[in-house]
This record gives C-alpha cells, structure tokens and sequence, in this order.
C-alpha cells in the first residue's frame, strides 16, 4: 500500500509540477509577443491585450502546481546547523514534526484559498481589460492547493512510517 501511495504522491506532484513549468513557457512567450508588439507600435502592432491579467493569474498557477513537488522533495528551506548533531532518533521525530506543520499549513492554505474562490465566484469579480471571472484563476490554483494537501499528508505519513521504522526506506 505504502508503494501505491508513494507512486501516486510521485505521479501527482511530477504531473502539477510540468504543468506548471508548462504555463511559465506560454507566459514567456505571451509577454516576449506583448513587449515586441509595444516596441512595434510604428509598425502597427501593439502588446497583448490583458498580459498582466494573463501572467499574474498563470503565475499564481504555477506556484501552486510547484508546491507538490518542493514538498514531495523536502525542497523547502532548511537550517540544519543544529539538527545536525542530534541523534537520528530526534531528528526523525524532528522531521515528523514539520512535515505535521507543513500539513497544517497546506490544510489552511487550502482552506483560505478555498474560501477566497467562494467570494470571487459570489460576487462575479471580473479582471480589469479581458473581463474574465476572477474565480477561474482562482479555481485553478485550489487543484494546486488540494494536491498540496494529499502530498503533506502522504509526506507526513512517510517521515512517522520512518520514524516507527527507522529500517525502512523513504
């Protein structure tokens, strides 16, 4: 069971994480065509309608779809100046810990953000020049925010399965 979980916290976080990565590529393109369609306005070109809309919903996208990933792959930051020198025993129960307030917080991230869609989606919020529904973006980051859950909980199931089982593999 543990394998199947570890596969799919694996599949889940890779398939967010390209997706990611694959909406900052459009988001590149998309502002390089704005800022050479300003630079040739003589000619009769003009930026992109609605770009900054565009890129600040793309971005917080993709923040979202990379969080699994960090999470998955202990990649956020860490001092272990002094962790260092614990015996593996702490540390283990050390790393239970976080991965416990890293869960928190993703479930409260999740649930603020889910909140927040809920206002956006009630009072029909519009972006300023393409007038798209404000909750679209919104929508897209919370399936970020929900696999950010599923991980910190996967990876905090992982770090007490090691803690009890020190023999175990990661």
């Amino acid at each position: 069971m543990y394998s199947a979980l570890n596969r799919a916290a694996y599949a889940l976080s890779l398939l967010f994480a390209l997706l990611g990565g694959f909406v900052l590529v459009i988001l590149t393109l998309l502002t390089v065509a704005s800022v050479t369609g300003r630079a040739l306005i003589p000619l009769g070109l003009g930026p992109v309608p609605g770009d900054f809309e565009l890129v600040e919903a793309g971005v917080a996208f993709a923040v979202f779809a990379f969080l699994p990933w960090c999470q998955l792959n202990r990649g956020h930051a860490s001092v272990e100046i002094l962790t260092q020198f614990l015996p593996p025993r702490i540390d283990r129960l050390l790393d239970v810990t976080i991965e416990l307030l890293m869960f928190g917080v993703a479930v409260l991230l999740f649930r603020q953000h889910f909140l927040g869609t809920l206002d956006k989606t009630r009072y029909g919020e519009t972006t300023f020049i393409l007038q798209f529904p404000l909750w679209w973006a919104y929508a897209a980051s919370l399936a970020g925010a929900v696999v950010v859950v599923l991980v910190a909980g996967f990876c905090l199931m992982r770090s007490f399965r090691l803690m009890l089982h020190p023999e175990a593999t990661a």
